[in-house]
Order: C-alpha cells, then structure tokens, then sequence
C-alpha cells in the first residue's frame, strides 16, 4: 500500500494454515470444473432440448454470469453477517442442486431456469475469497487469492477436455447430473474446516504522522486514511473491470479467428492455442507473485500493456508460429494482470468486511465477462473475428494509461 495508507494492527493471528487454504483452492477447483467444463458444449446440448440451430447458446451462455454478478453482492453481505463458511457451503450446495436440475430438465425453459439458478445460487468467486480474507491477511492472503486463480484457471484447461472425452459415452446435457457430485463433495470438505477468527482491525494514523507528532513537530499533509482506501478500492474495481473485459473479449470467436487464418488448423491445436496463456499463468503465477509483491500497481501496468500487445497481435498473426507467440504474449500480460489484482484486493481488504467487498468485486467482474460478451458479438457479426481482439485492445490501452498514473501517484 501507498505511504498515505492507513497502518493496520490486527489481532489474533491469521487463523487458516497451508493445508487449509490448499483444502479450499481444491473446493474451488471442483466448483469451477462444471461451471467452466460445459458451457463451450452448449451447441450441442440445445438440439436436445427443442433449439436445433442452437439459435440460444450466445445469450444462455451469459445467464449464469449475468444472475450470479446481480446475487453477488447479497450472498457477500449475507456472509460477513451470518458466517463465511456457512455461506461457502451454500455456494456449493446451490451450484449442486442447479446442475441436477440443468442435468434433468428436459426443455429449454427448465434448462435456462436451471442456469438462473446456478448464477443465483453459486458465487463460489465472493464466497470463496472472503471466506479466505477473513482468515488470512498481508502477503498471505494475496497468495491465496492467487492461488484460487489458478484453480480457475486449471478447471478452464481442463474440464473441456474431460467433457468432450466423455460425450461419446454421456451427451454433455445429461454430464451435468453427474458433475454436481464435484460441488457436493466439496461440501463435504468444507465440512471439516473452522470458520475464521475474524481479525479485531485497528486504523491507526500514518507512521509520518505519528512520528512527527511524537518529535512535537507539525503532523505531514497526507491524505485521510479513509480516503485512501476509498481510492484504493476504486482501482481495484477499474482495473478488474476493464482487465476481464480486455481479455475475456477474445475467448468467444477465438477458434472462428483462427480457423479463418490458419488453412486446415485441427480442433486439438485450437485449442491448446486457447488453453495457452492460461498454462501461463499455472506455470508462472508463483515466481511473479514473489516479484511483485511489494508493488502490484507495477504488474498490473505490466500486465495490462502485454494483454494489448497480444490482442493486437492477434489482428494481425496468420501462422501457427505467430498465432502462438501473441498468445504467449496475452499468457505474460494475463498473469502479470491476475496476480496484480491479487496483490491489490488483499491490499483493499483490509479494514473492511470481506464479504461484501468481495461480493462488490465479483459483480464488477461479471458485468466485465458481460459486457466483453455482448461488444464480442456485436463486432464479429458487424466486421468479423478480428473486431474483438481489436476492442480489447482499445480498453486495454487506456487502462495502460491509468495504471500508470496509479503507479506514480503511490510511490
């Protein structure tokens, strides 16, 4: 944090150890496998259920992500009154009775009713992360918190690899009764881990201040702690806006871009090219966590101008070599992004209470995939697959532009 920053004094201690936090990033893998896995097989699961041109898919693909930024907030609040654990395992279980209910309907109304449900009833993202911000703090905290991006992360690159493994035996449509077992089980994990001790958070003044006034000198102008992290929380939710925005925008036509520049490109190269900057971030998450751990305003700026260099490229790449250059590229600026962001929110978490902090934080994040979503399809109707990537790069450049402002203006 800045210099103007309040100093924070917490006690007791952070109550989750390792073990406990690799117990929930587990739980978190599992809720995001279904979530992530299934929603790419949506084409062929319509056709089923009386859509046979799949005319939906586009819109139903949202409404998970629509409700479940609209709930975020509430289950947050609901959380820093009632309990964090308790409202974890209501995520899990509410994802669990969705996916059965999506796994049985046996019509487009009752699918897309079931999908309304999981966005209002899941939120494992709020419930997850103040579950953890009420446990751990500083550095540790910030680890964790990078720790579940890579859960997510993993669950994307995975899933839609075991669900297509398993079409041929289950159709996708019914795969969702079956991978409610993964929330329901990781139910039954959480069931042994404590609820937080909430730490006792004391602002004091800023150390300059309180030395000088001990010398019996004039206290330094700085800003009110308060309004410091007022400022802090507003980056934050800028920043995550417009770095979801910047680089979901290109997830929905990336195969299209690519089928239409690359001749004969197979559906396996596809999409180990869509699956590569998040390997990225499994791979160099840690290391650049180390890094950047003292100024993640650094690695967002970072972050941000190598998702705009990658996203530019893509407008331009016509080979497979290049094509897997700029997504390397996007893979550097994704995680530099994601775990500067980490950094941040540990940073605005402190002195507030977790649950709605982290339920304001999904929503922002949400209505980012939303809005990425509708621009994505608006321009490849309008002027092609190339469109996205070239408006994700527009927002990405401004944001370069803000981050380093913020970068300067807290030395």
């Amino acid at each position: 944090m800045s210099a103007e920053a309040a100093t924070i004094s917490a006690a007791p201690a952070p109550t989750l150890g390792r073990r406990q936090v690799h117990a929930v990033a587990a739980c978190y893998f599992v809720a995001s496998f279904a979530a992530l896995g299934l929603p790419p097989y949506l084409t062929s699961i319509l056709p089923e259920l009386g859509d046979p041109t799949a005319h939906w898919a586009g819109l139903l693909y949202i409404v998970p992500t629509v409700f479940g930024g609209l709930a975020a907030p509430l289950w947050g609040r609901l959380a820093d009154r009632y309990g964090r654990k308790r409202l974890l395992l209501r995520a899990q279980l509410g994802l669990a009775l969705s996916f059965l209910l999506a796994g049985a309907a046996d019509s487009l109304p009752t699918f897309t009713a079931a999908l309304v449900l999981q966005g209002i009833l899941g939120g494992t993202f709020a419930a997850t992360n103040g579950y953890l911000a009420a446990g751990l703090d500083g550095t540790r905290l910030s680890w964790a918190l990078t720790l579940m991006q890579g859960s997510a992360r993993a669950a994307l690159v995975a899933a839609p690899i075991v669900v297509g493994t398993l079409s041929p035996w289950l159709s996708p449509h019914r795969q969702y009764a079956l991978l409610a077992l993964l929330p329901l089980g990781a139910a039954a994990m959480l069931l042994a881990l404590p609820e937080p001790r909430e730490s006792v958070v004391v602002l004091e003044k800023p150390l300059a201040e309180r030395r000088m006034t001990q010398r019996g000198a004039e206290p330094v102008a700085v800003a009110p702690p308060v309004t410091a992290q007022r400022r802090l929380l507003r980056e934050l939710y800028v920043f995550e806006f417009a770095f979801v925005f910047s680089t979901v925008i290109s997830f929905p036509y990336l195969i299209a871009l690519l089928g239409d520049r690359i001749s004969g490109i197979s559906p396996v190269v596809s999409g180990s090219l869509f699956a590569l900057p998040h390997l990225c971030y499994l791979l160099f998450a840690a290391p650049v966590h180390s890094a950047f751990r003292n100024r993640p305003r650094l690695g967002i700026a970072l972050g941000f101008a190598a998702v705009a260099a990658g996203l530019a490229g893509h407008a331009v790449a016509g080979s497979l070599i290049t094509f897997t250059a700029v997504r390397l590229l996007l893979g550097a600026g994704l995680t530099l992004g994601l775990v500067g962001l980490s950094l941040l929110a540990a940073d605005a978490v402190q002195g507030r209470s977790p649950g709605r902090m982290f339920g304001t934080l999904e929503f922002v994040s949400k209505g980012g995939a939303v809005a990425a979503g509708v621009v994505a399809a608006l321009g490849n109707s309008a002027f092609g697959p190339t469109a996205p990537v070239l408006a994700g790069t527009a927002v990405a450049l401004i944001t370069v532009a803000a981050a380093v402002h913020a970068l300067f203006s807290h030395p």
